[in-house]
Formats: structure tokens, sequence, C-alpha cells
């Protein structure tokens, strides 16, 4: 995705929302942790650092509004809290994760092998599916040599 600061300002203005400074510093924390899958209290404890003024309250607002306008990814990793990341493609089919259980570490993985299991599935059900989400959860490599230990 290009962040180039007028075209935000007009999707924004496209829905009739102002892109507020405080919305730009959200958006800020995301462009300067693209390799991250941040939670509203992440932003929110970056955000702290440098505008103190800025509540949890409008984090949670801006990243529902950031991932409703599609500009954020909103994830649901089953640890009871919702990440977010960059949406850099306009294809819902970009990356898939591997969680490790023990530090919650989150790796992203671009292969994209579920194509044909959804042109099988599509055809086999009459169904149109629009998107997916794969999650494998396991141990990294690190948790993986302290439990062999």
């Amino acid at each position: 995705m290009n962040f180039d600061l007028s075209n935000l300002r007009q999707k924004f203005k496209d829905r009739d929302y102002k892109l507020t400074p405080q919305r730009q510093f959200i958006l800020q924390v995301f462009i300067n942790n693209r390799d991250k899958h941040l939670s509203a209290e992440d932003v929110h404890n970056i955000v702290r650092q440098q505008a103190n003024d800025i509540g949890l309250a409008t984090v949670y607002r801006t990243l529902e509004l950031l991932s409703e306008l599609e500009i954020l990814q909103k994830i649901d990793f089953g640890d009871g809290r919702s990440r977010y990341e960059i949406n850099e493609t306009n294809s819902p089919h970009h990356h898939h994760h591997l969680i490790c259980l023990t530090c919650g570490r989150v790796i992203e993985f671009a292969d994209d092998l579920m194509e044909d299991l959804e042109n099988i599935i599509a055809k086999s059900s009459n169904f149109t599916i629009v998107d997916h989400q794969v999650k494998f959860y396991g141990y990294c490599q690190e948790c993986r040599k302290k439990r062999d230990d």
C-alpha cells in the first residue's frame, strides 16, 4: 500500500472522515513497525512515549477505523487480543502466520498454498470464497531448543 499522505487524506475524505494528527501518529507507529503485529495496548504504549495525550480509547477507535478503511488488517491469533498490521496489498491472500505457543512470537510466511484447495472447495460446495486465514500453532526454533535442553 502506498502511504502517500494525499492518497490517505482522500481515502478518509471519501468516507467523510478526517486524517487527524492523532490518526496520523497512530498510523506512523505501524509504518515504523511494519514487521510487527501490534495490539491496541502495544500501539498505546508506543504512542505514550511521545504523545501521552492520546488515550487507549482513541487508539481502539482509530485501529477499528483504519481496519474499516482497509489501511490496516485486523488479525485474531486466538490470544484474546486483536492484532493489526499494515495492509500491504489489496489482495486478501498475502501471507499467513506461524504462532509460537511458548513465547507468542508470530512469524509470517508468504506461500499461498491454499489457492488450489480453495478452488476445489468452491466448486464442490458452490460457494464463493473471498478470503481465508491460515495460522499454524507450534514452537519457534528458540523455544524448541529450550524444550529439548
